[in-house]
């Protein structure tokens, strides 16, 4: 799928897959393996920009993936993003769905705004609150998904991942 269909149907929190539809090189390339995995990869979608015109430059409409945080003793040294605008040549595919239900903390509201914690409940995302410093935090409860951004839609047909609801209810997973 296209990344403008992510874009327009794929809800803040799930999980997107992303692919320049090369083969993955074997483990012995080690070289060729690492350029084929910052190709290809996959992310919680943290955050949509809209299109903005600068002059007479337009930046096109994009989406942020949170690709992981790295550090050690439960300190965060780097967190990596990517970023694709809705022109990328690549592949796209939902993973996985936030789960109805759970609340999504972003960091401040309206459309600057970027998803900080994914919690199961709005307690839990309450409480998260209380030990991270966000004051000007939004909450956002996931409501039942709609016929056009359910995973029918947004995953081509032959694509469909087969998950369970236990396996996308991993509230924590790429974004803390």
């Amino acid at each position: 799928m296209s990344a403008k269909l992510i874009f327009d149907h794929a809800p803040i929190g799930a999980i997107i897959a992303y692919s320049d539809g090369t083969p993955r090189p074997p483990e012995r390339h080690r070289r060729k393996l690492a350029d084929w995995n910052t190709r290809n990869g996959a992310g919680r979608l943290i955050c949509k920009r809209a299109a903005v015109e600068r002059g007479a430059h337009t930046i096109p409409a994009s989406f942020t993936l949170h690709e992981g945080d790295y550090g050690s003793n439960g300190t965060i040294v780097m967190r990596v993003h990517k970023t694709f605008d809705v022109n990328s040549p690549r592949d796209f595919t939902v993973r996985e769905q936030p789960v109805p239900g759970s609340v999504v903390v972003m960091s401040r509201p309206g459309d600057l705004g970027e998803l900080v914690h994914l919690a199961a409940n709005r307690i839990a995302a309450e409480d998260w609150l209380t030990r991270h410093g966000y004051p000007e935090a939004e909450l956002r409860e996931v409501t039942a998904l709609g016929p056009d951004v359910g995973r029918a839609a947004c995953v081509p047909k032959g694509n469909r991942p087969a998950l369970s609801d236990e396996s996308s209810a991993q509230p924590d997973e790429g974004a803390s």
